[in-house]
């Protein structure tokens, strides 16, 4: 349990900025996809929403996103040792602040107050929870296109923490995706702490920042001193609040479940075999032509040209694409390769493939289960991407020792795999990638690791490397 004071000097802005906080990985979302999406904004007291996604509000306003906001307290334990402000004052008058915030974001009229009590979030999860399922279930719609923002789960405030554990489990529940915005992890943390690094940020428009900057400025009770009397002095210094003029606003990014490889197979359904995982996918691509969005989502766009920009050669005289899907990465390795052979299991899925490389003359598409049906030849360049964990453990461990065999010496094999948990599944990303590097032995080219997804490549040695 993290221990702080709102009085300590905290973490000084500038080591948050002089340790590549700006450049951390941008949100995967496009403004086209922000549009289409619902948002359920969750805030344990007045200015959290600001503080934390009060940039996001504002482009989500400018956008014409739907957005709902749930105030959880009024926070009118904010200053417990006033004696000139009672907390039935306090409470109208952070009431009165966080409308007029809101209103400066554009969202008059599109928040609730739910009247719980101020640092007693942690006894009321129960509440919560109810009134948060019901809120993002009244909001129509796909799961996948609705996302919690809520307090990062571990920001060290009691309340903070207890709200995002509600919205995460929540967003896990149901396949929402979600935002979590930290505060006084800010305060408390250093750029020591691992979790920041792994987080995304939203740059901010000018225009935004100023739309934030404004809002924030509502919450006078908290940003001036209520009266020159003892308990009454400024909550928030200006120390604290510099994390949060900076030109960006950071999260932790889970996506909502569509995004996610692991859907498919559904809680408990573990195929047996590589078999049986094709009846699953032909299933998927007849009833939704492209179900993970690979040609409009932002995450799957960026990702590929990341997987592109990854591949330490040029060209590459023969190239394997194992399970190609609907081929889209194909499409994007195809001016590397003179000749590209895109193998998938799922028919439909190929179907669809097909027609996508008919521009390419070196490009050729078969339907093979991997990896009993083994295309042969010998190939320069492997890749393997989000679709080691569709195998068993033994299935793997047979796929290795194919590409083993099968590959040229100073060639690249690459990976590319999802790094939460796979839901029905036996195997996940990271377990992918460390029995593929544990059992070629080969060295590593390139590692480059995200949030939400791993990227690998290893070379051939140029002598061979007999099995172990």
């Amino acid at each position: 349990m993290v221990t702080f004071l709102h009085t300590d000097e905290g973490t000084d802005e500038a080591a948050w900025s002089a340790r590549g906080l700006p450049v951390i990985p941008e949100l995967p979302l496009a403004p086209e996809e922000l549009a289409a999406m619902r948002f359920l904004v969750l805030a344990a007291h007045p200015d959290d929403e600001t503080l934390g996604a009060g940039g996001l509000l504002a482009r989500l306003h400018g956008l014409g996103a739907e957005v709902e906001v749930l105030l959880c307290t009024a926070g009118e334990a904010s200053h417990p040792g006033s004696e000139t402000v009672s907390r039935e004052e306090l409470t109208a008058r952070r009431l009165a602040e966080f409308a007029a915030a809101l209103a400066s974001m554009g969202l008059t009229d599109r928040w609730r107050y739910l009247g719980l009590p101020d640092s007693g979030l942690a006894e009321r999860t129960a509440d919560i929870t109810r009134v948060v399922r019901e809120a993002a279930a009244g909001l129509a719609g796909p799961a996948g296109r609705l996302a919690i923002v809520a307090p990062y789960r571990a920001d060290g405030h009691a309340d903070h923490d207890a709200l995002g554990s509600v919205a995460a489990a929540v967003a896990a529940g149901n396949g929402y995706a979600l935002l979590e915005y930290p505060i006084w992890y800010w305060h408390w943390a250093t750029p020591g702490n691992p979790e920041w690094q792994s987080w995304v940020r939203l740059p901010l428009e000018p225009e935004e920042q100023s739309i934030k900057e404004r809002a924030m400025q509502e919450h006078a009770s908290q940003t001036t001193p209520l009266s020159p009397h003892p308990g009454d002095e400024v909550l928030l210094s200006e120390s604290f609040l510099r994390h949060f003029s900076r030109p960006f606003e950071t999260f932790a990014w889970t996506p909502p479940q569509e995004f996610m490889p692991g859907k498919p197979g559904g809680p408990g359904t573990v195929p047996h075999t590589s078999k049986e995982a094709q009846g699953i996918f032909d299933g998927i691509h007849n009833r939704e032509p492209d179900p993970w969005k690979y040609a409009t989502s932002w995450y799957e766009r960026r990702k590929r040209a990341l997987t592109v920009a990854a591949l330490p050669s040029e060209q590459y005289s023969s190239a394997l694409e194992i399970g190609c899907s609907i081929g889209t990465l194909t499409a994007e390795l195809a001016p590397r390769c003179a000749n590209l052979l895109a193998v998938d299991a799922s028919g439909a899925a190929l179907a669809q493939a097909a027609e996508r490389l008919a521009p390419f003359p070196g490009v050729s598409a078969r339907q093979l289960t991997m990896p009993a049906e083994w295309p042969g030849g010998s190939y320069d360049l492997v890749v393997v991407s989000e679709v080691g964990y569709y195998l068993t453990a033994s299935e793997l461990e047979a796929l290795i020792e194919r590409i083993r065999h099968s590959m040229l010496p100073g060639g690249t094999l690459l990976l590319c795999h999802w790094r939460h948990p796979i839901s029905g599944w036996e195997l996940d990303g990271e377990t992918v990638h460390t029995r593929v590097r544990d059992g070629l032995k080969w060295p590593t080219a390139g590692l480059y690791r995200e949030r939400d997804f791993l990227l690998e490549t290893l070379t051939v040695p140029m002598a061979a490397v007999p099995a172990p």
